[in-house]
């Protein structure tokens, strides 16, 4: 399931950085024409083409050092199957009293440490199946990856947002470590510095991604936006391959910060000259009910109020 969201998403970049390279050579091609607008990153066209690889899967998401080296041509083999029109995604948020996170007055969202700590200190600890091994190494390296991400975009750009959010990812990367620590895990991001990952697929994401946002603030304020849905996406299904109440905690509060993270990201997109955003990893339903409604709080009434 990883495996086939994370070639997707390079076949993505990919196409944002082929239009934004169309659009500059038009540009300079008859410099007497109004400039176009720019290249939404994620065209409506490319979303049909894509759903199959990005829809829930029952299969197990463990993967094997052999299957990881597996050609690229054999997961470009989901490129050819006929998508049906995908169903709206379920997004769970957490019982009030299971926040474990603040939230600011413009929704950057983090996790507090120690009120995770007392809240896991009342719940058990089952056994974990693979499923729920795989999903938990996975998360700690992709909100690590959101981390960087954000921190070269912040140093390429110098936008607030992409320090503030990059700030809070860092908590959303240390809970999912406390879960490995919790259940005796390895942990994958163990000294690896900004830009490093042991999975290879995260670390050739990661390159992409950086790459596509270099090209201009639009573009990198776009990649913050599918970043937030890749990760909501993600959280929701691995929520649905375990019954671990510490783990569905962890996750759902991880995916309030991503709901509240990609509103961020896409009010800054208007803020651009009125960028429109096409959600690719979202359907369009479950997007514009996440957009169109008021930043989430965390924990307390005033947390997250304007």
């Amino acid at each position: 399931m990883f495996k086939q969201r994370l070639f997707t998403t390079l076949l993505l970049v990919l196409l944002l950085a082929i239009s934004l390279i169309a659009c500059s050579d038009a540009t300079e091609a008859d410099p007497t024409e109004a400039p176009p607008e720019a290249a939404s990153q994620f065209e409506a066209d490319t979303t049909a083409a894509t759903e199959e690889a990005i829809a829930p899967t029952t299969e197990s998401a463990v993967v094997s050092e052999e299957e990881a080296a597996e050609p690229a041509e054999e997961m470009a083999e989901t490129e050819d199957v006929e998508v049906a029109e995908s169903e709206p995604v379920e997004i769970t948020t957490p019982d009030e009293e299971d926040l474990v996170v603040d939230v600011d007055e413009e929704g950057i969202t983090s996790v507090d440490k120690t009120t995770l700590d007392q809240t896991l200190a009342t719940l058990g600890i089952d056994e974990l199946t693979s499923d729920e091994v795989v999903g938990l190494l996975y998360m700690r390296e992709e909100e690590k990856l959101a981390h960087d991400v954000y921190a070269a975009f912040y140093d390429m750009w110098g936008a607030q947002i992409f320090s503030n959010i990059s700030d809070s990812e860092l908590s959303h990367t240390a809970a999912v470590k406390t879960l490995l620590d919790r259940y005796q895990l390895p942990d994958p991001a163990e000294g690896a510095p900004e830009g490093a990952f042991t999975n290879s697929d995260l670390q050739e994401l990661y390159n992409q991604l950086v790459a596509t946002g270099s090209a201009s603030l639009q573009a990198a304020l776009e990649v913050g936006a599918l970043i937030e849905e890749l990760d909501i996406s993600d959280l929701q299904h691995a929520i649905a391959t375990t019954d671990n109440e510490d783990i569905i905690l962890v996750y759902e509060n991880l995916m309030l910060g991503s709901r509240n993270h990609l509103r961020a990201f896409v009010r800054n997109l208007d803020n651009q000259g009125g960028a429109t955003y096409t959600p690719v990893y979202l359907d369009q339903e479950t997007f514009d009910a996440i957009i169109n409604s008021d930043t989430e709080r965390g924990r307390g009434r005033r947390n997250g109020q304007n």
